[in-house]
């Protein structure tokens, strides 16, 4: 089993509780949906959020999904004049079977613009 780091980001309407939760926990669920993987193999989230967002933390959104026995970490993104507003990011480390080439790497809502790279679901 190899250890590996999947992406992903989505972007709030507004800087409000249940957006940020709402949004959270859709990007967490995709991104374990997207590469066929349950919650036990999750070795741990970094999340990070643009400054502007301050009503709750990614990580408890998590919590309330069921997650409770892997270790979060919050933090706020670097404020870079003109970039994309409202965004949770996440970087989750997780045990799988797939090649790092086969990470499917999950970007929602606004924040899609931000990897026009990577194929849409």
């Amino acid at each position: 089993m190899a250890v590996r780091a999947l992406r992903g980001a989505t972007q709030v309407d507004v800087d409000e509780r249940e957006a940020v939760i709402e949004a959270t926990a859709e990007l967490v669920e995709a991104v374990l949906t997207r590469n066929r993987l349950d919650h036990d193999a999750l070795i741990s989230i970094v999340f990070t959020t643009t400054p502007d967002l301050t009503s709750e933390f990614p990580a408890y959104a998590a919590r309330t999904m069921g997650i409770t026995d892997v270790p979060f970490l919050c933090a706020s993104e670097i404020a870079v004049p003109g970039a994309m507003e409202r965004v949770i990011r996440l970087l989750a480390l997780v045990e799988a079977e797939f090649s790092r080439a086969d990470a499917r790497h999950v970007y929602l809502r606004g924040a899609a613009a931000l990897r026009t790279d990577l194929p849409r679901d």
